[in-house]
């Protein structure tokens, strides 16, 4: 080891910080051996029995323990908050930043030299990786792997896409609430995430794009021993890394983030991956913006036909190839000169590697769609951005000029959705307001609006909806989100009122309300904003400083890098 590894400021020497440090590891039977200047990594686990997800990250841990010790390593298990985002209220984003300081601070003022990060449902990813980011160190991801496809009555079945759509079946009266409850313990049938290419299989493929897992990382299903193998040889491989010291900011750069967001595009990611990547730009310094999101991924064709895009799930993208077998199919669509956490580059990690399902990882030449990649869409209504996925809507829907029916608030939305006396047509548009970071707060996944019962009945499936919130990436349909800036914070998107036409364009990027501009301006200037007086506690450093849509949705005070420097001792 060329340079002193941090830890050595705890266990090295012998004075009384330093017997303090070794003796109270020792109660734990740790030998004295372990001491000798071997580099300390922590093993960030965010295991939870409230986090169905990463409910088996305890066995994941170990198997990293293991890569650890087998490479000369000292490793060290610690916990933080986990999140659940199929149990969590109001919504697990309120908790992303929490969750990054929580990661940081407990980096910084512990004796690490390198960290692997065991991530698995939704918001664990980018919290970990955020956190992880501001300190610095050699990092390395681990996530814990899909759960296998759902099988319910001879057919396949999805996380979250197939309960949205059987929920509207039940609402239209096309299926039976008995037949809905039978299909729950057949849709979650093994340990792990989502099997549909929602938000937590899209950060395991935006982490890997990016170059900070080993090769087939987002694909490998949470049972298969292959997770379990990955798991060992990250804790071989960050030992090696710690001797390089091949920290988090030599890896990503700006021709990683290029990568991931082309990635997104061609596996029909989540849109949630836009604010996640935004707040881990900010993190490393590297200069990202919601406009990068429409101009990298565009001419990026749709190559994985996975639900909520497309028809099957994680368990069959990892047979037929997995995200090596896309990102060799990318070529030069990508940087494959980028860096990747094996030293290697990401084309040579990925070189070679085959589709065996080309149902499942379609061709460049024969893509499921052309050009398919989130959309970013501006105009009066927003001014600063707002996102749709249109591979995920009715593509009549994606040029649409319809009359706003408006919702203030997500209880002012379930207290008159299904009245008979709602005075709303399948062409109408529904704006829902108050859902933002700041508005709700937290800005929860509710963007995916249950249709009206009356219109559902007639056979619509789909309509217009546009909030300031964000939609899970299992969910589908013709809606845009991120707002920004939101209405809670005087956006035009607050100034709506029923009646108004609203055009969507999504070809042209734009999302306007046909009204004058000086009657838009007359609206602003007598909004009555709402005000968060009940607001207290870590609900109000939320408040006061999380950044909008376009932003990332981090604490304004988190942006950039602080480096893991701890001034004084603790005794």
């Amino acid at each position: 080891m060329s340079t002193r590894l941090r830890s050595q400021d705890w266990f090295g020497g012998n004075d009384l910080n330093a017997f303090i440090h070794r003796s109270w590891m020792k109660n734990q039977g740790i030998p004295d051996r372990m001491f000798d200047g071997r580099p300390v990594i922590g093993i960030c686990n965010t295991h939870s029995e409230l986090t169905p997800c990463n409910a088996h990250f305890n066995d994941l841990a170990e198997q990293v323990r293991l890569g650890v010790v087998e490479a000369g390593g000292f490793p060290v298990v610690f916990p933080v908050m986990s999140l659940g985002e199929t149990i969590i209220r109001p919504t697990t984003m309120l908790y992303r930043n929490l969750v990054s300081m929580d990661v940081e601070e407990s980096i910084r003022a512990n004796p690490i030299d390198g960290v692997v990060l065991l991530c698995g449902c939704d918001k664990t990813t980018p919290a970990l990786v955020m956190g992880a980011a501001s300190c610095d160190l050699p990092t390395i991801v681990v996530s814990g792997g899909p759960m296998l496809n759902g099988r319910h009555q001879g057919r396949t079945i999805g996380s979250g896409t197939s309960a949205f759509e059987m929920s509207e079946a039940v609402r239209a009266g096309c299926m039976s609430e008995c037949e809905f409850r039978s299909a729950e313990s057949a849709t979650s049938r093994s340990p792990g995430h989502c099997n549909t290419m929602g938000t937590a299989s899209t950060m395991a493929s935006i982490v890997e794009a990016l170059g900070l897992t080993l090769p087939c990382n987002a694909a490998i299903p949470a049972v298969d021993s292959r997770r379990r193998v990955l798991a060992r040889d990250s804790g071989v491989r960050i030992v090696e890394m710690v001797a390089e010291n091949l920290t988090m900011s030599s890896v990503v750069d700006r021709r990683s983030l290029e990568n991931a967001i082309r990635v997104n595009t061609a596996i029909g990611g989540s849109t949630n991956a836009v604010v996640h990547l935004l707040a881990i730009a900010g993190r490393l310094e590297i200069p990202l913006e919601l406009a990068d999101f429409g101009e990298q991924s565009r001419d990026v064709p749709l190559l994985v036909n996975l639900m909520p895009s497309g028809t099957f799930l994680m368990e069959d993208f990892f047979y037929a190839g997995g995200l090596p077998a896309v990102i060799a199919e990318l070529g030069d669509t990508l940087h494959q000169d980028a860096r990747t956490v094996t030293g290697k580059s990401l084309g040579e990690n990925n070189s070679g590697e085959v589709v065996w399902n080309q149902d499942v990882i379609r061709s460049k030449e024969s893509p499921l769609r052309s050009n398919a990649g989130i959309a970013v869409l501006k105009g009066n209504l927003a001014p600063n951005g707002a996102v749709i996925k249109p591979s995920a809507a009715a593509p009549e829907l994606l040029q649409h000029t319809g009359r706003a029916v408006v919702f203030h608030g997500i209880d002012d939305f379930t207290a008159r959705i299904d009245s008979p006396d709602l005075d709303i047509e399948a062409d109408d548009v529904i704006v829902l307001t108050d859902v933002g970071p700041k508005g709700f707060p937290g800005m929860p996944e509710v963007g995916n609006l249950p249709l009206p019962r009356r219109l559902l009945e007639q056979g619509v499936r789909d309509m217009v909806r546009i909030s300031d919130a964000r939609m899970s990436g299992t969910a589908f349909g013709a809606v845009v989100l991120h707002v920004a800036p939101e209405s809670a914070v005087g956006g035009p998107l607050a100034a709506v009122e029923d009646g108004d036409l609203i055009e969507l364009d999504v070809p042209r990027g734009v999302l306007r309300i046909l009204i004058d501009d000086d009657v838009l301006q007359r609206r602003l200037s007598r909004l009555d904003l709402p005000t968060r007086s009940n607001t207290s506690g870590y609900q109000r450093l939320f408040v006061d400083h999380v950044m909008q849509a376009d932003q990332g949705v981090d604490f304004d005070f988190l942006v950039g890098k602080r480096g893991t420097e701890v001034h004084g001792d603790n005794h």
